[in-house]
């Protein structure tokens, strides 16, 4: 994994000192002795490749030095100095120098790189681990998403069902509202009409007899008179002691419910709300 940063690095860096020491020889090899020329740019390639050297031991300590950072970049814009100084002075090809002149400043800028990889660099155990939490992150989010898509869905069936439901109970209650008033308005017209009393007359005749004339209706052909079914209503006296003997035709004595059954089932009559009116007397006595 380090040969994706540090062979650009080396090869940037074999350039720039191949190219540095090539321009010194050019350009300083007319004004002075060529060895006076070669020493010189064997000193600014040999001082930017110590310096180099010492950072990389340092970084493969885990340490790191300022003040060997900055001599290092101080020959690599010495360097990148005589590059632009040369391009400069020279009387062709000024723009191509130019061009190159860049290298040294490039190198120390790949090395640069490749130093943040390493201190950045993690074993692959480690990237295992890391893809397999995204992953399981990735996993989990899909899945929450799901869950909210099916929630999402199930509550816009369920409000749409509620809603359908709603809108039926609507309508039948709306029908029935229109019946309903559709009779009120033919009661209040057979009230409102002239044959009403009559009917009235009819139908309360028998509930309050005096009040006003009774009205039959029309019976074609002869008729008896039916016999009356119901004997003499008995007086709260007589219905108290009835009441009381048949409570107490069995020990122990019975109850309301079988008491009810007796009196009824012995041909007497009397109302529900009398009945039990005559059990309260009898056993409060």
């Amino acid at each position: 994994m380090n040969a994706k940063t540090v062979l650009p690095a080396v090869a940037m860096t074999a350039v720039s000192m191949v190219l540095t020491l090539a321009v010194v020889m050019m350009w300083l090899g007319t004004a002075v002795p060529w060895p006076v020329a070669l020493v010189v740019g064997l000193g600014i390639d040999g001082g930017w490749l110590a310096t180099l050297a010492y950072e990389r031991r340092l970084a493969a300590q885990g340490d790191h030095s300022t003040a060997v950072t900055a001599v290092g970049w101080s020959f690599g814009l010495i360097a990148t100095g005589v590059l632009v100084a040369h391009a400069v002075t020279a009387e062709h090809s000024t723009g191509a120098w130019l061009a190159v002149a860049w290298l040294p400043v490039a190198a120390k800028a790949l090395w640069l790189v490749h130093g943040l990889w390493e201190r950045t660099a993690l074993t692959p155990s480690a990237l295992g681990a890391i893809r397999g939490i995204q992953q399981e992150a990735r996993d989990e989010a899909a899945v929450a998403r799901a869950r909210l898509r099916a929630e999402a869905a199930t509550e816009e069936t369920r409000l749409m069902a509620v809603t359908q439901a709603g809108a039926r109970v609507a309508r039948v209650q709306a029908r029935t509202a229109d019946t309903l008033a559709g009779a009120w308005s033919t009661l209040e017209r057979a009230r409102a009409g002239e044959d009403t009393g009559r009917a009235l007359t009819s139908v309360t005749a028998r509930v309050t007899p005096g009040v006003t004339s009774r009205w039959d209706l029309p019976v074609w052909g002869p008729t008896e008179p039916v016999p009356a079914l119901e004997g003499p209503a008995l007086t709260d006296a007589e219905l108290d002691a009835l009441v009381d003997s048949i409570r107490h035709s069995q020990t122990p004595a019975l109850s309301y419910r079988e008491m009810a059954v007796r009196f009824r089932a012995a041909g007497h009559s009397a109302s529900e709300v009398r009945l039990r009116a005559a059990w309260k007397r009898v056993v409060a006595a």
